[in-house]
């Protein structure tokens, strides 16, 4: 039997915008996802068991099944190679949590194991990636790298389809956080797609947001290395302004940012596709935290709290 694990993740600074080549900041989280494989006779046999939003592994059923089939054949293995896999693990399958780069990750960790490929890690993150195009049509790639190497990243892809920039970044210590959920179902391909194509019917209102997005996350940088929370908060609650304006952001997401904002959290903005999924309060402070975290529970909405920065690799 072959296992794999790979971690989840929110975006601090940057989404959508990664996937245009502005750079942006990942943070693994202490939660992730895991697999096991073994040969089967015949066919691809899933068990997925992880904590879902309702509708989630049915909306993504198809989308698996691809996914599976274009890692094997990244790894030069026939795509219908019979396999039983299990899902499982302590990440939620909320959208906007990286679960399904998660879920890619752990699976090709474990095909590998199984199969004795030796891949090294790299080789793992360009195998998820193929994965994940399944899910997001063009990733940023910015998913599987925090599941298959963890900890806090600046990230920023190459347009033109070579290496991705990737540099570790060290805070001061890990810092609670709440993510919240809609409970929705996320479709991160056509919320990508969504945006990609109002940015070119009307690049006079999306240029100037995009540079401003390009400009947050590099101060964001910076007050992250620093260990100025507050102004960390502030940073992210400008970013969820922008996601808001390129229309990416939901009622239930403003919502339950509005919720975190008046508990006290230092920031709060949706992470990941958005259009429903998840958001991520910063908390620092185990008090804080919980009383964000109550906040969300009296309002009927699931939540994780969790840390970011928390080194993993």
């Amino acid at each position: 039997m072959g296992k794999g694990s790979g971690y989840g993740k929110v975006i601090l600074f940057g989404e959508h915008f990664v996937v245009h080549g502005i750079p942006g900041i990942v943070s693994a989280i202490d939660s992730s996802t895991e697999a096991e494989v073994t040969k089967a006779t015949e066919g691809l046999n899933i068990k997925d068991e992880r904590k879902t939003a309702k509708g989630y592994s049915e909306e993504k059923r198809l989308q698996q099944i691809e996914s599976i089939g274009r890692m094997l054949k990244a790894m030069n293995l026939d795509p219908k190679t019979p396999l039983n896999i299990w899902i499982g693990g302590t990440l939620p399958g909320f959208s906007g949590l990286g679960a399904s780069a998660a879920s890619s990750v752990a699976i090709a960790r474990a095909i590998n194991e199984e199969i004795n490929l030796n891949l090294s890690n790299e080789k793992i993150n360009s195998v998820a990636y193929e994965g994940e195009k399944a899910y997001a049509g063009n990733p940023s790639g910015i998913d599987n790298t925090a599941a298959t190497y963890g900890g806090l990243m600046w990230f920023k892809k190459n347009p033109a389809g070579g290496q991705d920039f990737v540099e570790r970044l060290k805070i001061h210590r890990p810092v609670e956080i709440v993510i919240g959920s809609t409970g929705k179902v996320a479709n991160t391909k056509a919320m990508v797609e969504g945006v990609a194509e109002r940015k070119k019917k009307n690049p006079e209102k999306y240029d100037p947001l995009f540079r401003q997005a390009e400009n947050l996350a590099k101060i964001g940088r910076k007050t992250l290395e620093d260990g100025d929370l507050k102004k960390v908060g502030e940073l992210m609650n400008e970013n969820h302004r922008i996601l808001q304006e390129i229309g990416v952001s939901s009622r239930e997401l403003d919502l339950l940012v509005d919720i975190a904002r008046k508990q006290g959290a230092f920031g709060a903005k949706l992470t990941g596709g958005g259009g429903g999924g998840c958001m991520v309060a910063l908390t620092p402070g185990k008090d804080l935290q919980g009383k964000v975290a109550s906040a969300f529970k009296t309002a009927g909405y699931e939540f994780l709290s969790t840390k970011i920065g928390v080194v993993t690799h």
